[in-house]
């Protein structure tokens, strides 16, 4: 989330857009909110989830902060009347409370959710919601991360140091309602596993690419090495989702959702 992280590359972000835009549009549709005043989407990256906000509440007064100015320029081509702040989200907080903080698929990455989550909780106003979602570690990701670790055991890339921050910062729901179930008038929690069909292992490798494999590629800074590690990274990832008669291949994809109400 600082300055000195891997950039992020908006358009490979974007390849997946309608996947990744999904469990956004399954979670905005769950808040029981009639007319937020004044929102916030936390990681907004190119915006995509805050237009879905937008449509939902068109009155709302809506800011979205991002780290990546990347990701920001793409949101600022946006036609919507949001206010965009590039920030660190462990830094940021509003002027005022929020009648909704929300964010899709960015908490993950910060560390200390019992600290975190109850800093994003005091931002919100009375009558207002927290809601966020975020990817999950699971049985449904263990074949692209045993890909991985088969990839970083070949010769020349034992050198790769990869560990697994953002998995590794999420907590069951038992964790998320214990932090807020002593202030909050009612929470909704839920997981929901996605089934994304992409074309082929290819394409799971450039989903991972945009986000969990930042940090690892950010090692190899020549393209060539880059390509090398993502064709047997590719190899490995093919054993582990086998193509359909069609020859697609099945992606499933564990995401966490908690929405809490003052």
């Amino acid at each position: 989330m600082s300055s000195g992280t891997p950039r992020w590359d908006s358009e490979r972000y974007l390849r997946f857009e309608a996947e990744r835009t999904l469990p956004c549009r399954d979670l905005v549709g769950r808040i029981e909110l009639d007319a937020p005043a004044r929102v916030v989407d936390l990681g907004c990256g190119p915006g995509t989830s805050t237009a879905v906000l937008a449509h939902r509440w068109p009155a709302s007064s809506i800011v979205g902060v991002d780290h990546s100015s990347e990701m920001l320029v793409r949101a600022r081509a946006l036609p919507l009347p949001i206010e965009w702040v590039c920030a660190d989200l462990r830094e940021w907080s509003p002027r005022s409370p929020l009648d909704l903080v929300f964010s899709n698929a960015t908490l993950h990455w910060l560390p200390d959710h019992p600290s975190e989550i109850p800093r994003l909780w005091r931002w919100v106003a009375p009558g207002g919601a927290l809601a966020f979602q975020v990817p999950v570690r699971g049985s449904s990701s263990r074949g692209w991360l045993e890909a991985l670790e088969r990839a970083r055991s070949r010769e020349p890339w034992r050198s790769l140091t990869w560990i697994d921050v953002a998995g590794a910062n999420v907590l069951p729901l038992e964790g998320y309602y214990d932090l807020l179930s002593g202030e909050a008038r009612r929470l909704d929690l839920w997981d929901t596993e996605y089934v994304h069909v992409l074309a082929g292992p290819g394409e799971i490798v450039e989903w991972i690419r945009g986000t969990a494999l930042r940090p690892l590629l950010a090692q190899l800074p020549r393209e060539e090495e880059r390509t090398r590690f993502l064709g047997d990274l590719t190899q490995e990832v093919a054993q582990g989702y086998p193509a359909r008669p069609d020859r697609k291949v099945l992606f499933p994809f564990l995401r966490r959702f908690v929405v809490a109400y003052r």
